[in-house]
């Protein structure tokens, strides 16, 4: 079974009012004078990374092409904008039809970016292309934040594994969305089951301090958690006094104790006691798991602790600090009629304050000095040089509006894993700085 063929609940039976007023009144106009076919390419991109970060990740691919194949305005939805006068009637009966059909091109997710890399390139009809900017901008700022901050905190983590435990801190459907971006930006499980069900990512979870505290004593809860869960579960050991608990779980489940869950205090010097405390028990395999707010720096300052996981909430589905990635969707070009055969005009805005765009049809690829490792953003509205030809890192994802490059979740996982470790060494720095390698522009 393909959970994600079922339809669930956090889903929604139609993506078409994902979107701003505004893109359905520049419809209503350009079907008016006649621009509304004209043959039209949007690129989303990102002026800058946000402040210290070396590198960024693509994220919520999948999601888009969802998105997007569910881009239909239904009885309900068209009796709405009526209702409102959103638009005229002219534009509802064009909008009765909406199917997009057109061609999306962009980087793979898991792949990492630069300022300037387009992401996404949207091309088709004016009208077609322009409603889908809300809501493309909505999921990959959103996913692609958070898978973000979920790689810099498996950075940061090694070889330890981290669970996704952010579901209360934010909204319920957003929750499912952070869990599926932070399994690509290298966390290994989640305590959403929603996420689980819909993506197939691994949960896991045991008790909260409610557990312990709806017995009479710490010693009663835990045998509960032990007889119905087994001797390999986790038990949460900072209710009450660490020390004791520690004493009490070993007790009570053996030396086989899978885990013990330490959630507050100074976990650097906890986690050594309670480390030191396990082995002169004879628990010498029973693992720590950490939470307590936790986000990179906290994980990377616990690398020399003798913890086996992390369970980071808050931090992670908040972007660490950057909960968007100010990633905008621009028209690059369009045609100078809307007859098919007319050529495409190359657009950009100009404007001050930092908003400028890069007119014309973009690609991207990727530089790498003799090891492999990656010098260079290349980005270009010309031909590809013929030393980059193999090189190039958009890949079409949509063709004639049939989406043509579903991947299951692993892939974007896997591909994560491997442009990371593409990257120069000082990606995984934690320190402030610009982006690890340069966007240079060719045409």
């Amino acid at each position: 079974m393909n959970p994600a063929d079922l339809g669930l609940p956090v889903d929604v039976p139609s993506t078409a009012l994902f979107t701003d007023h505004y893109e359905l009144t520049m419809l209503q106009a350009a079907l008016a004078n006649g621009t509304a076919e004209r043959r039209s390419v949007f690129e989303v991109f990102t002026r800058r990374l946000p402040e210290g970060r070396r590198y960024g990740v693509v994220a919520g691919t999948g999601r888009v092409l969802d998105a997007v194949e569910n881009f239909r305005f239904d009885a309900a939805v068209l009796e709405f904008l009526r209702e409102r006068a959103v638009v005229d009637m002219r534009t509802l009966d064009w909008l009765a039809s909406y199917r997009f059909s057109g061609d999306i091109w962009g980087y793979p997710e898991g792949e990492v970016y630069f300022p300037g890399s387009p992401l996404l390139r949207v091309e088709g009809s004016f009208a077609e292309c322009v409603l889908l900017e809300t809501v493309i901008l909505s999921i990959l700022n959103h996913d692609s934040a958070i898978a973000a901050a979920a790689s810099r905190m498996a950075s940061a983590a090694g070889d330890r594994p981290l669970i996704e435990m952010g579901a209360r801190r934010t909204h319920e459907l957003a929750a499912v969305a952070a869990s599926r971006a932070a399994y690509v930006g290298g966390f290994t499980s989640t305590s959403d089951l929603a996420a689980g069900f819909r993506y197939g990512i691994p949960t896991v979870g045991t008790s909260a301090h409610a557990f312990t505290l709806v017995h009479d004593t710490e010693r009663d809860a835990f045998t509960a958690q032990v007889a119905s869960l087994g001797s390999g579960t986790t038990l949460l050991v900072d209710t009450y006094d660490v020390a004791e608990a520690v004493r009490t779980a070993v007790e009570v489940a053996g030396t086989d104790l899978g885990a013990v869950r330490i959630d507050s205090g100074d976990l650097l010097l906890v986690a050594h006691r309670v480390r030191q405390q396990l082995d002169e028990l004879g628990a010498t395999r029973t693992r720590i798991v950490v939470t307590s707010d936790l986000d990179e720096y906290a994980i990377a300052s616990l690398a020399a602790a003798p913890v086996d996981a992390y369970g980071v909430g808050t931090q992670l589905v908040t972007g660490s600090g950057h909960p968007t990635c100010s990633m905008v969707y621009k028209l690059v070009a369009r045609a100078a009629s809307a007859d098919p055969k007319a050529p495409l005009v190359p657009v950009a805005k100009k404007s001050s304050g930092g908003k400028t765009s890069v007119g014309g049809r973009k690609w991207a690829a990727r530089r790498r000095d003799a090891e492999g490792i990656a010098e260079a953003e290349v980005v270009g509205t010309g031909p590809v040089p013929a030393a980059l030809a193999s090189s190039q890192l958009l890949v079409q994802l949509v063709k004639a509006g049939e989406v043509v490059a579903r991947e299951p979740l692993e892939a974007a996982r896997d591909r994560h894993r491997a442009a990371r470790a593409g990257l120069p060494l000082s990606a995984t720095q934690l320190s402030r700085g610009e982006a690890v390698i340069p966007t240079e522009a060719v045409s």
